[in-house]
């Protein structure tokens, strides 16, 4: 599933084919993704204008000037591509309508823009802007890893005490909004800290070393366009690179790149995800 800086890199290279631009039309083709579409969605979606375009975790979000907010969220398989629209020295054509292509959005100066889904586990729905930090999908989110509520005293405060692993603590999104299982493996192994660790039992110091680091990762994701395993791609088509730079995320069996370490990197399950660590240097 597309984590925070896929998220990110979507929402990127969407902004000069939507923010600030026309939805012209909009067609829905199914009524329903993950769950259920909003009413009229077609309908509430054509003639409007995206007046910005953010990123809350994992979900983008388009204002539009109705004072309505799309809420998008690509799940396991979701792609969002643009067609019609120049692209440096490239023109990407409109490509033949596909079979999973459900929410197609055509913009007043031509460009197409297209949420394609293929196991429908991606969702959509509308909310008034002014009520959105209420919406049952934003609400319980906790504060961006990349902004300034996220802190080392709110990372101790949250993480004090609690009897689950590190590793699971670090993907609970109230705790920490966008991380996600291959970037949570990146953090825990350059912090030199087990998965399978207590999280209320890692000192405030090392807690505190886990800030910078959680930036870092994320950051140098975003710069490569994310990580492409299997089906994410940019807003272009093109893969994201992260996934070469990967220290111990799918590397079972390959020699840790712990400068001095000799360990190997083993993997282990953990509330049915993968989990990759070295356990020479990581504890």
């Amino acid at each position: 599933m597309p984590e925070l800086p896929e998220v990110e890199t979507v929402r990127r290279g969407l902004l000069p084919v939507m923010e600030g631009k026309l939805i012209k039309l909009t067609a829905v083709n199914r009524p329903d993704l993950r769950w259920p579409l909003p009413d009229r969605m077609a309908e509430r979606l054509t003639d409007v204008r995206v007046t910005a375009l953010r990123r809350r975790s994992k979900y983008i979000l388009a204002d539009l000037s109705t004072g309505e907010t799309l809420i998008i969220h690509l799940g396991m398989s979701g792609r969002i591509l643009i067609s019609g629209h120049q692209v440096g020295d490239f023109h990407h054509d409109h490509p033949a309508p596909e079979k999973h292509d459900h929410v197609v959005f055509d913009m007043e100066d031509g460009a197409r823009v297209t949420f394609n889904d293929a196991r429908r586990f991606g969702h959509m729905d509308l909310t008034t802007t002014k009520d959105l930090e209420d919406h049952w999908l934003i609400k319980p989110l906790g504060p961006e890893p990349l902004g300034n509520a996220f802190n080392e005293d709110y990372l101790t405060d949250r993480l004090r005490g609690r009897n689950t692993p590190i590793k699971t603590a670090l993907l609970d999104q109230h705790i920490i909004a966008g991380l996600g299982n291959i970037y949570v493996c990146e953090v825990l192994h350059r912090a030199g800290i087990s998965p399978k660790r207590k999280a209320g039992q890692v000192s405030k110091t090392r807690v505190a070393q886990m800030v910078p680091i959680i930036r870092d990762v994320l950051r140098e994701a975003i710069q490569a366009g994310g990580s492409s395993l299997r089906d994410y791609r940019q807003t272009d088509g093109e893969l994201g690179y992260f996934q070469h730079t990967f220290r111990v995320y799918d590397q079972e069996g390959q020699p840790c790149k712990t400068h001095g370490c000799d360990g190997t990197i083993s993997r282990i399950v953990q509330s049915g995800r993968s989990s990759f660590y070295c356990a020479q240097c990581q504890r």
